[in-house]
């Protein structure tokens, strides 16, 4: 698959506990694929293996067409690693951080220097270049951490929790800028816990639970129950909670379908067509509808159904 990452049929132990009991995936150039699972589901250790940190018990594992067991170095040539905790220098300048990073890639020291100039401007440190790691919050080492996976200009990224510490506009800043190295035929492999996050940057998705990476058939039985919308109006006796949700029996929805939230009143649905018929049936009751919309983003909804589909 060239530049991207196979893996297929990995496991992994410590002792009587198995991280990761088989999972297999494929994350292909150009494209943002998001890691999604619940704690203890085995992504950390999945991402360690992948970034040649861990050595799996079996299956196989590719990344840019390199085994990360039998050929370290190439992978690690690369592969740009992110990982959840900043581990840094706590002494050395944010400047020299990313310079002494280039030159353990062997760049040349003037290429190490200015790529790390480069990098400060691209994750917007640059005006704490000369301050000392110690100093940074943590949001700013996620930015230097990213800015490290980058600084020998990697095929692959391996990112784990990217956006954890970031105030909103770094958020948006960090998806243009992983959506930009997606178009620039980058693979990219992104794990967090804001799904609604990963909805609007990713473009393919792997569910892991107990260590197994769940089975495109799971994923489509999941969808087949109903899922939430909400839906808000204005103005009339609709306009209220209980206004709203009288309007909605009084459609046809059966009031077991009806909840609310500080939101407003949510509804569940079959599918898009129902959604469809629904607000058509609204609007022509003479209700000032506002906003009706899905209540969660597709990886949220996909990830809550899967942990539904579980319970007894």
């Amino acid at each position: 698959m060239g530049e991207g990452i196979e893996v297929t049929g990995v496991s992994r132990s410590f002792s009587a506990v198995t991280a990761v009991r088989s999972v297999t995936l494929t994350a292909r150039p150009g494209a943002i694929t998001a890691l999604i699972g619940p704690n203890g589901s085995g992504k950390t250790t999945l991402l360690l293996m992948l970034a040649t940190l861990l050595r799996p018990d079996g299956g196989s594992i590719r990344v840019a067409g390199h085994d990360p067991v039998t050929h370290p170095a190439e992978v690690r040539a690369r592969m740009g690693w992110m990982p959840d905790i900043l581990g840094s220098w706590a002494n050395l300048p944010v400047l020299a951080t990313l310079e002494i990073t280039g030159r353990m890639y062997r760049l040349p020291r003037p290429a190490a220097e200015r790529r790390a100039r480069e990098l400060l401007d691209l994750v917007g440190l640059s005006e704490l270049a000369a301050q000392p790691t110690r100093v940074l919050s943590r949001g700013q080492k996620q930015r230097l951490s990213l800015a490290r996976a980058l600084v020998h200009d990697p095929a692959v990224l391996l990112l784990d929790e990217p956006a954890s510490g970031l105030d909103p506009a770094a958020r948006v800043d960090l998806r243009v800028l992983l959506q930009r190295l997606a178009r620039e035929g980058k693979t990219v492999l992104v794990s967090s816990h804001v799904l609604a996050e990963l909805d609007e940057m990713a473009t393919a998705a792997v569910y892991l639970d107990g260590g197994v990476s769940v089975s495109a058939e799971r994923i489509a039985a999941s969808r087949t129950g109903l899922r939430q919308w909400r839906v808000r109006a204005v103005a009339g006796p609709a306009a209220g909670h209980g206004g709203l949700a009288d309007a909605l029996h009084a459609v046809g929805v059966p009031r077991e379908r009806i909840a609310a939230d500080n939101q407003g009143i949510l509804v569940g649905v079959q599918n898009e067509a129902d959604a469809a018929a629904l607000l058509s049936a609204l609007v022509g009751s003479g209700v000032a509808v506002s906003s009706f919309a899905p209540a969660f983003g597709e990886l949220e909804q996909t990830f809550l159904d899967l942990q539904r589909g579980d319970q007894p």
